[in-house]
């Protein structure tokens, strides 16, 4: 019989039957340990194959706008995290240099570059309106261009036929798709910047091969002193290509607004492909942007196949419409072509609206139809732009507003280094410097947040604790969703052993739960959830008896709970302990392909808990201590889940063998979890259990600085406990029974 009941109530039937069981049944359960049949799995969805780009990416609109402001701030904060701009990096000098001033009908292009950070070049061609006007503030339009780059060329034939095919009008500008829409732009009266993605044009400190077509790691930039990107140390520091590319967009948007021609108040972004990923990401988090046309990236569908396009946690939970949704209620349109965005009638735009409707705003979101055109930021596309921009940069100007031809730029004017701006070197020294830079100044920022007072720890649990929330994705889980399934009972030596399984109906997700109730020994009233390594066999010794440490909890009144985690005992169907998690089928080796859609197993193991935690707590005879043990590698898991479940644990007892996320070398060690060095490593994990009490193991006896901070921030230096034994399970047993 399968029905939603309690811990609490388990704890009470228990009562009830031990004494009715047989004395003397044996007390080793090594060989009875499993919770499910010889050969049977947990009904969970995550044993599914893992969700790649290519998959389905819904978006449910939250009811109102409260629950969507709420959503709202969750994404962003995930963007963010996940781009590696959470806290915001320092915003050094661009040191600008604008030259080389061409002239064509009704505009000027010149030669930008500037550095985004320091050694870090971003390379562009700034476009002005010359129609003799002075003195004034304009709008502006940043263009990032998408792949192609910015001097992509269709050719002689390929043009004229897409002129037959009304795509284009002209044979000559038409040619240059990404710059024919940055010179109507000028002539519309808008300051146009269009700039290049890493590897392309004029940007090479980054090679295209590295940027756009990674494929295999690297073991040489692999070490732990020096790394390159798409790296397991890159990705635990949250180090990628896309968040190299949305900060240039974040100091191209700062470039704009200290031209002294530009209306900072007035500025509006569009890219294709490619460049429509980059305005969806930039538009959802930096506020300073008034109107969009993300085009061609906007789907429930495909969403962006280049390495550029993807970074660990962007898209778990999420995708392309929602995150566009992040810039309502302000003005954004896109086109639908005949390639993955062909549903967005059907599937995206409608919920689109539905948002926008919410928001007191339906007509500032519109998505035209143009099924006849294969994926492109073709004339039509880029004419449905202009009109937009026209109406909510408020130019004045006369629709339909027709592109016009002009003659294009040759070699010399479109290349931004010459013998008077000689290009920066690049290559792999480069590429190790700048992940260096970038994390030497993460690290910067993160000592700046070492609690020492009460505010100090505010603001720790606000960054690092805010980021620990979107590594990890999850909160407690509401109890209510929560079924329990008795399975079995069995008679031991002090204590009845019960077999249950626990159900997450919201999630799909389903782990086998041993549970260990005194009888020896009235109970107390304390629950202590026991995590190993090993999952529910941890329980018990080789010889298959409940072991001596948790006879002692037993004993002293507690009862002990325990659980397979996902991939753990009753999951593995060979029994042998994981040794790495699984990736998607794509054979390109970048993390991101994977764990951009997919929780980390470390994170999903950490879900478990959480569950566990919530079914005994959440019920109206609540146990009166709840209490968490970390042992056999699972320390870190423990820790993870303290920090998230706060004041629901009273005592963590946290063995970390000394265990540090930096030490890994691939990302698909069970123990990997995204963006862990940047903020902190283990240490900061457990700085986030302060004030609660705690106590550690596998640090030789010494606290961690951090966590000695925090705690002594918090006012409860004395709730810290660290033990230099080298088997202390039976000192945190001690700790755990001591009151």
């Amino acid at each position: 019989m399968t029905r939603k009941i309690s811990f609490a109530a388990s704890v009470s039937f228990s009562l009830a039957v031990c004494f009715l069981l047989i004395a003397g049944t044996p007390t080793a359960f090594a060989d009875d340990v499993r919770v499910y049949k010889e050969g049977q799995q947990p009904n969970d969805i995550r044993l599914q194959a893992p969700k790649d780009l290519n998959g389905y990416f819904p978006f449910e609109v939250p009811a109102g706008k409260a629950a969507w402001e709420k959503r709202a701030d969750e994404l962003r904060q995930r963007v963010l995290v996940a781009t590696g701009l959470w806290p915001a990096p320092e915003k050094t000098p661009l040191n600008a240099v604008i030259h080389g001033k061409i002239e064509r009908p009704g505009f000027t292009v010149e030669k930008v570059y500037f550095e985004g950070v320091p050694g870090h070049f971003v390379t562009g061609l700034l476009f002005r309106p010359a129609d003799g006007k002075t003195g004034i503030k304009r709008p502006a339009v940043l263009c990032p261009h998408g792949h192609g780059g910015r001097l992509q060329d269709y050719g002689e034939q390929t043009i004229r036929q897409l002129i037959a095919d009304g795509a284009e009008r002209f044979e000559k500008s038409g040619r240059y798709p990404k710059l024919a829409r940055c010179a109507q732009l000028a002539r519309m009266g808008c300051v146009t910047f269009i700039f290049d993605m890493l590897g392309y044009a004029d940007s090479s400190q980054i090679s295209y091969q590295l940027a756009h077509r990674f494929a295999k790691r690297r073991p040489e930039f692999e070490s732990q002193e020096s790394w390159g990107l798409f790296s397991t140390q890159a990705e635990l520091r949250l180090q990628s290509i896309m968040g190299i590319q949305t900060w240039n967009s974040i100091r191209c948007l700062d470039f704009l607004e200290q031209l002294p021609d530009v209306d900072g108040k007035r500025m509006a972004v569009t890219g294709g492909s490619g460049g429509g990923t980059q305005t969806i990401l930039l538009c959802a988090i930096d506020p300073r942007p008034i109107a969009a046309f993300p085009n061609g990236m906007v789907s429930t569908s495909m969403q962006g196949g280049c390495t550029c396009e993807n970074c660990t946690l962007l898209r778990v939970g999420t995708g392309n419409v929602e995150l566009a949704a992040l810039f309502a209620p302000k003005p954004q349109a896109m086109t639908a072509a005949n390639d993955w965005t062909k549903e967005m009638m059907t599937k995206g735009y409608p919920q689109l609206q539905q948002l926008y409707e919410t928001l007191g705003a339906k007509n500032n979101v519109y998505c035209r139809q143009l099924l006849h055109f294969p994926h492109n930021y073709n004339s039509v596309s880029r004419a449905t732009m202009y009109s937009w921009f026209n109406k909510h940069l408020k130019l004045g100007l006369k629709d339909p507003i027709l592109e016009e031809d002009y003659e294009p730029l040759t070699a010399a004017e479109h290349s931004v280094w010459n013998d008077k701006h000689p290009q920066p070197s690049g290559g792999e020294a480069y590429e190790r410097s700048l992940t260096k830079y970038l994390a030497e100044q993460s690290d910067k920022q993160l000592a700046s947040l070492t609690p020492t007072d009460e505010a100090s720890l505010g603001r720790f649990r606000n960054v690092v604790g805010g980021a620990f929330d979107t590594l990890i994705g999850r909160g407690l889980p509401n109890h209510e969703q929560i079924q329990r399934t008795k399975i079995g009972k069995q008679k031991g030596n002090g204590y009845i052993l019960f077999k249950d399984v626990l159900r997450l109906q919201s999630r799909g997700e389903e782990l086998p739960v041993v549970s260990l109730f005194p009888t020896k020994t009235e109970w107390n009233g304390d629950v202590v959830i026991w995590v190993d390594g090993n999952g529910k066999s941890g329980l018990f010794s080789d010889s298959g008896e409940v072991r001596n440490e948790v006879i002692r909890l037993l004993d002293g009144g507690a009862s002990v709970v325990t659980a397979d985690l996902f991939q753990q005992g009753d999951f593995l169907l060979d029994s042998q302990p994981l040794k790495q998690q699984r990736s998607v089928a794509n054979t390109r080796e970048a993390a991101a392909f994977t764990f951009a859609y997919n929780d980390t197993l470390f994170a999903r193991r950490v879900h478990d808990i959480l569950t566990v935690i919530s079914w005994i707590s959440n019920d109206d005879h609540n146990p009166k201590h709840l209490h968490l043990v970390g042992l056999g590698g699972a320390g870190p898991l423990a820790a993870a889940a303290r920090a998230i479940a706060g004041d629901k644990i009273d005592k963590a007892a946290i063995d970390t063998d000394g265990f540090r996320f930096t030490e890994l070398t691939s990302y698909r060690d069970p123990q990997f979890l995204v963006g862990a060095v940047k903020y902190g490593d283990l240490p900061a994990l457990l700085a986030l259990s302060a004030p609660h009490k705690l106590w550690l193991a596998g640090e030789n006896g010494k606290t961690p600085a951090v966590v000695a901070s925090a705690y002594r921030a918090a006012g409860q230096a004395d709730s810290v406990t660290s033990s230099a034994q080298q088997n202390p399970t039976n000192e945190a047993v001690s700790w755990l029974l001591s009151r």
